[in-house]
C-alpha cells in the first residue's frame, strides 16, 4: 500500500495501519533513487517504498527508536523490543560481496585476537562495538573509492542504454552496488563477532599439548572445530522459536552493538559528537596505551592498601595480598583496586537492567564473603594450599605432577598410589560446587518458570503466529530459512565428529561421543534460554565432565566428550 505525498514526499502522518495504526515517514526522492533498482524505474513499475513500521515516530525524525520511548523504563526483554528496536525496513540487500568479504576479514582479525587473549592471565574481550565501528569506516571508504554500480547504470541509462546492463557494469555492481547499509554491516558485525566463539574448543587441544604432551594433528583440530561450531549453530537454528523469535530473547549484552549500527546509519553523522568524542577517545587511547602495556605495567593494578603496606612482611603481608593483591593472576581478590589499562575496563554489564546487574553485583559480593570464610576457617584444609588457584595440587600445596601421572592421556595407577590424590585450593573447589549448583538451578528454573512458554512458542511458529513484532515484519517480507537445513547441519556435524572420534587419537569411544551429543541436546538449551533473556549463561562444561568419568580414567576423553 505505497502511499502518496502530494505536498512533499517527506512524512505521512496519521494514516491507519492494519499492524499497530501508525504509519511512518516515507523516503523522498533521492532516497528512492538511491535505494530502488533501475530496472524497476525504466520498467515503469510501482516503487514499493512504503516501510510498515509501528507507531508514529517521534517530532525530532528520529528513526533509532519509536515514539513514545523517551520516558519509558525498560525492564523487560519485550519492554527492550518495544521501545528500544524500531521496526525500521529498508529492504536494502544484505549477503553481498563486499559485506561477506570484509566479515571474512574481520573474523580473522576477531578470531586471532580472541586467540591471543585466551592464553593471556587476564582474559580481554573485543567489543563488538569496536567490531562494528572499524567495518563503518571499511565498508563506506568501500563504497567510496570503488567505481560504484549503480552510478555507473544510472550514467548509461542517461546515454539511452535500455535493457540488461553491459557484462562490466554488472560486475562492478556485483563488487560495489551502492551505499554501504546497516544490513551489510550486520552482515560483518555478526559474523566477526561470533569468530572468537571457537576459543573453548581450542582450549582443549592446547591442555593435549601443554599437559599431557601428546602429539596433535591439523585433521583433529580442524575437523574438531568445525564440528563443534556446525553442531552449535545447528542446535541455534532448530531452537529458532524460543532463542531468535520471542520478544524476551533479547540478548541484553548487543543491544549497544544493535544501537550503534542504527545510529551509524540512521542519524546524521556530518557533525556527529558521539563519532567525534569516538576518534578523540579512539587516538587518546592508542597514544596512552603504550603506557601500562610497556612502559609502566604497574598501571595495570593500583591497589592503595598493598602501597600503604608496602613494608609489611610474614603473614600480615600474605594476608594483605589476599585481600588487595590482583596485579597478578589468582593473587588475590583485588579489593579496592584500581585499574589504568584500558585492557582491563569494559563496559558489557552496562547494557543489562538494573535489577540484573545488581543480582551480578551481588553475587560477586558474596563469592567475595564465601571465599574469605573457607580459607580463613581453613574449610577442606584450605590453609594448607595457596588462596587462589585452578590448578591440581599436591597435599604440600605444589603443582601436581600430571605429566608423570596422566601416561598417553591416560591414568597410571601406580603413578596415582605414589604421588596421591590432587588436591584443589579452596577457592576453586567453592567454584566448583556452584557451578554445579548452578546447572542444576538452570534446569530447574526453565523447567518450572519457562516450560509453558517454550511450548506455547513452538506452537505459535507452527501456525505462524509470533509475539514479537520484528520477527512476524522479516516473516511477511521475507522467506525463512528452511528447518531441513539445520537438520543437515547437524548431520554434517555428526559426521566429521564421527571421523574425528574413529580415525584421531582423541581416546574418545564413538558411543561416549554420541552420548556427549545427546546431552549437549539437553543441556546447551537452557543455557541460550537464560542468557537470552538475562543477558547470563550458565557454563554447563562441569556436567559434561562429571558424565565424561564413565568412560574411563582418561581426562583427554573427558574434554572431548
Amino acid at each position: 500500500m505505497p502511499v502518496q505525498d502530494p505536498i512533499g514526499d517527506n512524512t505521512v502522518a496519521g494514516a491507519l495501519n492494519p499492524v499497530e495504526g501508525k504509519v511512518v515517514s516515507v523516503p523522498d526522492h533521492g532516497a528512492i533513487n538511491e535505494k530502488a533498482g533501475i530496472d524497476d524505474i525504466v520498467a515503469g513499475k510501482e516503487l514499493d517504498s512504503e516501510i510498515k513500521v509501528v507507531q508514529a515516530l517521534s517530532e525530532s525524525g528520529s528513526h533509532d527508536k519509536d515514539a513514545a520511548s523517551d520516558d519509558v523504563i525498560i525492564r523487560t526483554g519485550a519492554d527492550a523490543s518495544l521501545h528500544l528496536l524500531p521496526l525500521r525496513d529498508d529492504f536494502e540487500p544484505s549477503l553481498t560481496f563486499r559485506s561477506l568479504f570484509l566479515a571474512t576479514c574481520l573474523s580473522a582479525f576477531q578470531a586471532v585476537m580472541s586467540q591471543i587473549y585466551t592464553f593471556k592471565p587476564t582474559s580481554v574481550t573485543i567489543s563488538g562495538t569496536f567490531i562494528v565501528l572499524i567495518a563503518y569506516f571499511l565498508g563506506n571508504a568501500w563504497a567510496a573509492f570503488l567505481p560504484r554500480g549503480d552510478t555507473l547504470e544510472a550514467r548509461w541509462r542517461e546515454k539511452g542504454g535500455e535493457g540488461k546492463p553491459p557484462l562490466w557494469i554488472r560486475v562492478v555492481s556485483f563488487l560495489n552496488h551502492g551505499p554501504w547499509n546497516i544490513k551489510e554491516h550486520a552482515i560483518c558485525a555478526i559474523t566477526a563477532t561470533s569468530a572468537s566463539n571457537a576459543a573453548a574448543s581450542i582450549q582443549v587441544f592446547a591442555a593435549q599439548d601443554l599437559f599431557y604432551d601428546l602429539p596433535l594433528s591439523a585433521t583433529t583440530v580442524v575437523l574438531s572445530v568445525i564440528s563443534i561450531g556446525l553442531f552449535g549453530y545447528g542446535i541455534c537454528g532448530v531452537m529458532r522459536p524460543i532463542a531468535v523469535w520471542h520478544v524476551d530473547a533479547v540478548y541484553w549484552s548487543t543491544l549497544p552493538t544493535v544501537k550503534t549500527l542504527q545510529g551509524l546509519h540512521w542519524q546524521e553523522l556530518k557533525n556527529s559528537k558521539p563519532l567525534r568524542w569516538f576518534w578523540y577517545s579512539f587516538v587518546g587511547m592508542f597514544v596512552y596505551e603504550f603506557l601500562p602495556a610497556y612502559i609502566w605495567p604497574w598501571l595495570n593494578s593500583v591497589s592503595i592498601p598493598c602501597l600503604a603496606a608496602m613494608h609489611a612482611t610474614g603473614a600480615k603481608a600474605a594476608t594483605l595480598t589476599n585481600l588487595f593483591g590482583g596485579a597478578t593472576n589468582n593473587e588475590g581478590l583485588g579489593l579496592f583496586t584500581l585499574s589504568f589499562d584500558w585492557q582491563y575496563i569494559t563496559s558489557f554489564n552496562t547494557s543489562l537492567p538494573l535489577v540484573l546487574q545488581a543480582h551480578a553485583a551481588l553475587g560477586y559480593f558474596v563469592c567475595f564473603i564465601a571465599m574469605i570464610a573457607i580459607y580463613y576457617s581453613n574449610a577442606w584444609d584450605a590453609k594448607s594450599q595457596p588462596f587462589m588457584s585452578t590448578r591440581l595440587r599436591s597435599e604440600d600445596g605444589s603443582t601436581y605432577p600430571i605429566a608423570k601421572v596422566f601416561t598417553a592421556g591416560v591414568l597410571n595407577k601406580d603413578a596415582l598410589a605414589k604421588y596421591g590424590i590432587p588436591r584443589l585450593t579452596g577457592s576453586f573447589a567453592y567454584a566448583m560446587f556452584m557451578a554445579n549448583a548452578a546447572i542444576g538451578a538452570l534446569v530447574a528454573h526453565c523447567f518450572l518458570f519457562w516450560g509453558g512458554d517454550v511450548v506455547r512458542a513452538y506452537k505459535s511458529a507452527r501456525n505462524g503466529k509470533y509475539d514479537d513484532r520484528h520477527h512476524a515484519h522479516m516473516a511477511k517480507h521475507y522467506k525463512e530459512t528452511p528447518w531441513w537445513w539445520y537438520i543437515v547441519v547437524l548431520v554434517i556435524s555428526f559426521i566429521l565428529g564421527i571421523v574425528v572420534v574413529a580415525t584421531q587419537n582423541i581416546t574418545l569411544p564413538i558411543w561416549a561421543y554420541v552420548v556427549s551429543l545427546l546431552l549437549g541436546i539437553f543441556i546447551a538449551p537452557l543455557s541460550t534460554l537464560l542468557y537470552s533473556r538475562y543477558g547470563n549463561g550458565i557454563a554447563t562444561n562441569n556436567l559434561s565432565k562429571m558424565l565424561a568419568g564413565v568412560t574411563g580414567y582418561a581426562p583427554l576423553r573427558g574434554y572431548a566428550f
